[in-house]
């Protein structure tokens, strides 16, 4: 009943993330390493090393600590990974934050993690000074220049020109003796999550954990030197942490950076940087295979699209794939497993297993418990996904309890999702299982009925969510974002066809926008918080 990964085991070296990733400087110090996708301005390998060295030194000699935290709330940039990198040489931690978040929600993360400095842009330099008055804060970096913070060009002109004199003298390529402990227990990163359920929680991630994961992808879609790979995702998430800026880093691939995602400046960018493979979610996905601006652009040199972070369903991804000629794939994981569990190889098992996220990675097995008893189930049931790695985080800051409840005795992880395994050990995600829906005892997944929404001419996308009914318990309502006229009887009707009796939807809503994390899935609270405030109001 546990699952094993069916490809080879690989060695995880018991080295820093830093000297994983700059390993063979010299034999690419001089290839792009980063381009910022607006302007053009480039990045070199020797200079991403070199400025991240710089900037250790600095904060070095500004008191940093091994294990002493930075919070960086900042869009994609090529300065982002000599950021990130230099804490993690330093001996640091990274926190990272969508810029986004509120002044409380960033106040929270940065209390609770203990954060000493702050590393923003300009635009967001007012929430930073806010926030550094509520916290420990002791100093404001910025990228470019902002009253009352230290550019980042100040840190790295300080520790080139003052070199060892303010910091450590500097090893091999990767390494400042001294500042990395074992790589096992020294965090490198810790984003926030809010895990199976709760407030987000600082999910703590080895030096070990991330140099594991970029082993395990690599064993299974090894990224060549040459590619050109998009950064659209955000890296403060662990997907374009990890899969985007660390899997292309450790490849010496070029990655091209965008601030956000804009449609025509995505097309854009891929047309003019040759982009070879792009890591997206689902909405981006469905863009790609729907929208009739993507006939206007170039998209040939795309060799490869993967998309993770939410279900992808078959119809999606096959729309893809036929339109831009490439292999769409995906994967699954989570904040709390570095992320990547499972990885389904280019072509692997051909179109008819495209909905599957595929085997684990090396390394990663795999158990489906039963969502009542927690009982491991054979092949082929569908329950709750368990698993157990190297790349399983060490736990959640300051909250045993909470770590205590995702992960068991036994070293499984508990995600929270369903699925099912098949006989060839390959995973299909079903849904959240918190976001079930209970329809007279059945189990409705939401996800399941999105997909069959998506495969309308007419939907451009689309969400389901549970709401009250005397009945049944629950009954599926869908928002629906319309790219053609159709009537939410005629959709009814439409998904009625393609699914069991008790999946069927009963109550539409035509939205203009469904609402979205960062990452791509969708924010289903919104919508059920706006339902309940829809009721409340109606009942007065």
């Amino acid at each position: 009943m546990i699952v094993p990964s069916p490809h080879p085991s690989v060695a995880i070296p018991g080295v820093s993330l830093g000297e994983f990733l700059f390993r063979d400087l010299d034999s690419r110090r001089d290839r792009a390493a980063l381009i910022d996708g607006a302007s053009g301005r480039t990045l070199t390998y020797g200079e991403l090393h070199d400025h991240s060295v710089a900037v250790a030194r600095a904060l070095i000699a500004r008191g940093l600590e091994p294990g002493d935290v930075v919070a960086i709330a900042s869009p994609n940039l090529p300065e982002y990974a000599v950021a990130f990198h230099a804490v993690a040489m330093a001996g640091g931690c990274n926190t990272t934050l969508n810029p986004l978040q509120t002044v409380p929600e960033i106040v929270h993360q940065l209390a609770d993690s203990g954060a000493r400095w702050i590393l923003t842009v300009p635009p967001l330099l007012e929430k930073a000074r806010e926030v550094a008055a509520q916290t420990r804060v002791e100093e404001i970096f910025v990228f470019g220049e902002g009253e009352g913070a230290t550019p980042f060009q100040t840190l790295v002109e300080e520790g080139l020109a003052a070199g060892a004199s303010i910091g450590a003298e500097v090893g091999p390529a990767g390494v400042i003796p001294g500042r990395v402990g074992d790589p096992a227990g020294h965090l490198v990163a810790l984003p926030y999550s809010s895990g199976t359920t709760g407030r987000p929680k600082g999910v703590m991630l080895t030096h070990r954990n991330l140099v594991a994961n970029l082993a395990q992808c690599h064993a299974v879609d090894p990224v060549e030197p040459d590619e050109i790979i998009i950064a659209v995702l955000p890296f403060f998430h662990i997907y374009g942490m990890v899969v985007i800026m660390g899997c292309g880093l450790r490849a010496g691939a070029t990655v091209v950076t965008l601030p956000r995602f804009d449609l025509e400046v995505f097309l854009e960018t891929v047309e003019r940087h040759g982009v070879t493979r792009a890591y997206l979610v689902p909405p981006i996905v469905l863009a790609l295979a729907k929208h009739p601006a993507v006939d206007s652009y170039d998209l040939s040199s795309v060799r490869y699209v993967m998309s993770g972070a939410a279900p992808l369903g078959a119809e999606v991804a096959l729309a893809c794939q036929t339109r831009l000629g490439c292999d769409v794939t995906q994967g699954y994981g989570l904040t709390e497993t570095s992320p990547v569990t499972h990885y389904r190889p280019w072509r692997w098992g051909g179109d008819e297993r495209i909905a599957s996220v595929g085997p684990s990675v090396p390394g990663t097995e795999v158990l489906i418990a039963d969502l009542e008893t927690g009982e491991p189930l054979p092949r082929g049931e569908t329950g709750e996904v368990w698993i157990r790695g190297p790349q399983v985080m060490a736990g959640y800051l300051n909250r045993p309890d909470a770590t205590g409840r995702t992960i068991d005795e036994d070293g499984w992880l508990h995600t929270g999702d369903v699925g099912r395994v098949d006989e060839d050990g390959a995973l299909t995600i079903v849904d959240r299982a918190k976001e079930l829906i209970k329809y007279k005892g059945f189990q409705v997944p939401p996800a399941e009925l999105e997909d069959v929404l998506l495969s309308h001419p007419s939907v451009r996308d689309a969400a389901v969510i549970p709401i009250p009914d005397e009945e049944a318990g629950e009954v599926p309502k869908a928002f629906v974002v319309r790219s053609g006229d159709v009537s939410a009887e005629a959709l009814g009707a439409y998904v009625a066809e393609r699914v069991s009796p008790y999946k069927k939807i009963r109550c539409f809503e035509f939205v203009d926008q469904i609402p979205k994390s960062p990452s791509g899935k969708i924010l289903r609270r919104i919508l059920v918080d706006r339902e309940r405030e829809a009721a409340a109001a109606a009942g007065a």
